[in-house]
């Protein structure tokens, strides 16, 4: 394994790597132990009780960030016609049909979000290799495959901080919170509307502990372990 840099050891030198931290606690220590150069993420990860191979196991689901991400969201949408207009008035970065399709095929993926409406998905899944594995393919569970009158909802909802979470091969699920530069109550209610999403996603088929750990990060940091049970109470209400 590569040796961590000169930075992110004087990061983990702020951290007790046998305790659990308080979520607000565990907030600061974030913010305190990012050292990139640029405004990192702070990014939430969360290791399941839950087999990803089981089907009545699965979690997924999609929250609003009442504080956004803190950044700007490019948008994808893959329509035409009546749908294709709607779109594009609604402020999508990306619109249309077959030449995006070929555009993605030829490895463009300058986009953070995709969505469709129900008669492209057709074409549109045949890029499910491309974009399954990173997490950007439109989906009706996930509410990006919508008809043409809801495009202006879900394009403003993306806008203003709607992430998707997924339950991915290792049972772990990774959710971003938004930015460093947030103050703490910002980034507390981000992550309190995330956990309180993923606690409601909670599906049938899971049995006994249905979280085992959680963790903090910045995008160059080291892992904040929470605290589960206090992080777990957690209400975005």
């Amino acid at each position: 394994m590569a040796r961590r840099g000169k930075n992110y050891q004087e990061a983990v030198k702020l951290l007790d790597r046998t305790k659990a931290y308080e979520p607000q606690e565990a907030i600061e220590l974030a913010k305190k132990t990012a050292h990139a150069r640029f405004d990192e993420t702070v990014e939430l990860h969360l290791r399941m009780g839950v087999d990803p191979r089981n089907a009545s196991q699965q979690v997924r689901g999609v929250v609003l960030l009442p504080y956004g991400l803190g950044r700007k969201v490019r948008i994808l949408v893959f329509a035409q016609g009546e749908a294709e207009k709607i779109a594009r008035e609604a402020g999508a970065d990306f619109v249309g049909g077959d030449e995006l399709i070929k555009k993605i095929e030829a490895g463009w993926l300058d986009f953070d979000t995709a969505m469709a409406t129900p008669d492209m998905m057709g074409k549109v899944g045949k890029l499910g290799k491309i974009l399954g594995r990173r997490g950007l393919m439109p989906n009706p569970k996930s509410g990006t495959v919508s008809s043409a009158d809801d495009l202006p909802r879900i394009i403003e909802d993306a806008r203003k901080g709607r992430v998707e979470f997924k339950l991915d091969r290792t049972s772990i699920i990774h959710v971003p919170l938004g930015k460093v530069s947030f103050d703490g109550d910002r980034l507390m209610g981000n992550l309190a509307a995330v956990i309180e999403a993923v606690v409601k996603a909670k599906p049938s088929g899971a049995k006994g502990q249905y979280v085992k750990t959680a963790s903090l990060a910045t995008s160059m940091g080291p892992g904040i372990k929470l605290d589960l049970k206090p992080t777990l109470s957690l209400s975005s209400s």
